[in-house]
């Protein structure tokens, strides 16, 4: 494999207790988060909504079709489906349950479902959440859909919920995957070698994060990025998000 993760040992903070042992720094004021309401999320180009089979299901086939050589499908642990029936069956056992939480990504130009996303590994009394079961379809993939969700999704569980900590794993070899956190922010924490299997083979687990003391920057890049005067008349972006994420760290500053 030829990507570089660029992985640099976090600065620890510490206390010393009585024994004069390094322990972790006290959250006298925690409070545990609630977990993740089944409402809709709305913005400027997408709307989320709680995932449904018979609202969601054939938009969501039909969608990721357009994939004609299966490749959205190569590091999922599923799919891909030949029928209607035959993935309406799998997300009717797999995709409506509380964890994960599965969710529907709607073109409000269209009003059809193009992608998929889920919270995951939910544990409310430690703050921790995940997003998986990733899936944007070529209907959404490199728009300001692809990019919206994602910053919906983190503003739910950062702004709304209070979460100390927001997860994405992938297969360690699903270079796409790793860049893309990357690109949103997410901070690359190493490998967990043999982690798990699907499919009959080895899956090394790249593990990667944003922390709540991290997203008042990134919300702000996001905001940035997704402003209407960031792209020009044909589409095209005028600054890149991790260069707004960039600006935004340094004061707004170039």
């Amino acid at each position: 494999m030829t990507f570089d993760f660029h992985w640099q040992a976090p600065q620890l903070q510490y206390q010393l207790n009585a024994d004069g042992r390094e322990i972790g720094m006290p959250l006298n004021d925690w409070q545990p988060c609630e977990p993740p309401p089944r409402t809709d999320m709305q913005g400027r180009y997408c709307r989320i909504e709680p995932f449904d089979v018979s609202r969601h299901g054939a938009d969501l086939l039909e969608a990721f079709l357009q994939d004609m050589n299966h490749l959205n499908w190569t590091y999922l642990p599923y799919g891909p489906f030949a029928s209607l029936d035959e993935f309406e069956q799998w997300a009717a056992a797999n995709c409506v349950g509380d964890d994960p939480l599965f969710h529907s990504i709607i073109d409000p130009a269209t009003g059809q479902a193009v992608g998929m996303a889920s919270y995951l590994r939910i544990d409310p009394p430690v703050g921790v959440i995940e997003i998986g079961h990733i899936h944007l379809s070529p209907l959404m993939q490199a728009t300001r859909l692809s990019t919206e969700c994602m910053y919906l999704m983190m503003s739910r569980v950062f702004d709304e919920l209070g979460y100390r900590r927001y997860e994405w794993k992938c297969d360690a070899l699903n270079q796409p995957s790793v860049k893309a956190a990357l690109r949103l922010g997410f901070r690359f924490e190493g490998i967990f070698r043999q982690a798990t299997m699907y499919k009959g083979r080895n899956r090394d687990t790249a593990w990667l994060a944003i922390l709540d003391k991290d997203w008042p920057q990134l919300k702000a890049g996001f905001q940035a990025w997704l402003s209407e005067n960031n792209f020009n008349e044909d589409g095209s972006q005028k600054q890149r998000l991790q260069d707004c994420m960039v600006n935004a760290q340094n004061g707004g500053q170039v």
